[in-house]
């Protein structure tokens, strides 16, 4: 545990996309030093905020280890690295890392992701590794068509991701994956649900601290919005919750984790995915929580005391807003947004906007979920980016 924070205290950042970014402006109210080892050659959000800014590969080793020496405590962004590459960087750097690396080792891809969380007695969607057409077939047989193909390390935002219907797209998704050159490739069944939920916790060696349970609006397995608290009953985001602290426990998590499940028609809540960071799901929580899931982020990493998650509003809603042109990054057609109180535009600050990719969210505190989710999307659907 800290009971202060030097001047020179530096927070290291694997990654340097928008969840670093907010995770740093959480750091810098607390004086700390930022700094960010980007995989990417083009600049990322947080280049812009600090100097101590560094490139190289998530593969070498010589360049993480440079970069960790500079740091008193490292944290991930994104999950594009191995456990074995982390623990070999704490090792050599003698800088802590969180999550651990033993942590991230029993979730670094699904297939580990899914048997550690089912050996914790965690119910979890049907799957199977496949390397086979014959094991293609046999899941379709056995779990129902159509199934979702995906690719065990580096999936994200429908990337790595294919729903396949019958044998012949399967073999095409297993192939356009990768599964033809030795990735794993993970089977997975699709569910009769309801909702699609998430939860958002954080811990440390003080205490662990759990959000509210939300949900997650998906098109094209892309999340749009996210609801906060999840229009089910109690006792569903209750479970919800529960089976999130189990899970961060399963792994000895240290700093903030996020968990997606599905609710069932029949009433049972099935882990679908998680994240070792910051997640998009989270993201209401900035101005919708006391502490943000980015405060505790930092809070956790560093030892510090985790702060309340209480919501500051009955009802908040976020709507993740997509890149709608390839082109350099310009935010059109904002004022609607901007000019409702309780209303709060969160641009990332990337340079070059794709079409589809995430390019800012806002965020809507109110009373009446249902009314602020339509006067949300009312007050964002002309934005384009």
């Amino acid at each position: 545990m800290i009971n202060s924070l030097k001047a020179t205290t530096k927070l290291g950042f694997l990654g340097a996309g928008q969840l670093a970014r907010m995770s740093a402006l959480e750091a810098f109210k607390l004086g700390i030093q930022v700094a960010v080892f980007s995989d990417r050659t083009e600049n990322e959000p947080v280049q812009f905020m600090t100097p101590f800014s560094t490139s190289g590969s998530f593969d070498s080793v010589d360049d993480m280890v440079e970069f960790a020496k500079g740091c008193d405590v490292i944290t991930l962004e994104n999950e594009f690295i191995s456990s074995e590459i982390l623990q070999e960087v704490q090792d050599k750097s003698g800088t802590p890392i969180f999550p651990s690396p033993k942590s991230f080792s029993l979730i670094e891809n699904k297939l580990i992701e899914k048997q550690t969380f089912e050996n914790a007695g965690i119910p979890v969607t049907p799957y199977k590794l496949v390397r086979s057409g014959s094991d293609l077939k046999e899941f379709g047989n056995t779990h129902g068509w159509p199934y979702l193909l995906k690719s065990s390390k580096g999936g994200y935002d429908g990337y790595g991701n294919d729903t396949v219907r019958d044998l012949e797209s399967a073999r095409e998704g297993f192939e356009k994956l990768g599964g033809n050159k030795d990735r794993d490739i993970l089977a997975e069944a699709f569910v009769p649900f309801t909702k699609e939920i998430a939860v958002q916790v954080a811990r440390n060696e003080i205490g662990t601290v759990v959000y509210p349970c939300c949900e997650t609006v998906q098109e094209n397995h892309i999340c749009v919005a996210v609801l906060s608290p999840a229009p089910i009953e109690e006792k569903y985001q209750k479970k919800a919750q529960e089976l999130a602290v189990k899970a961060v426990e399963a792994i000895d998590g240290k700093g903030i984790y996020a968990f997606e499940f599905f609710l069932t028609e029949d009433g049972n809540i099935l882990l679908n995915e998680s994240a070792p960071r910051p997640h998009n799901s989270g993201h209401y929580t900035i101005e919708g929580c006391i502490a943000s899931q980015f405060e505790n982020h930092v809070r956790a990493v560093l030892g510090l005391p985790l702060g309340s998650t209480k919501m500051n509003a009955p009802a908040v809603a976020m709507i993740n807003l997509l890149g709608t042109h390839n082109r350099p990054t310009e935010a059109d057609n904002i004022q609607k947004g901007l000019e409702i109180e309780n209303g709060h535009l969160h641009v990332y600050g990337k340079v070059q906007s794709k079409v589809g990719r995430k390019m800012a969210h806002y965020t809507l505190l109110g009373d009446d979920l249902e009314k602020i989710f339509h006067l949300a999307k009312e007050s964002t659907k002309n934005i384009e980016i």
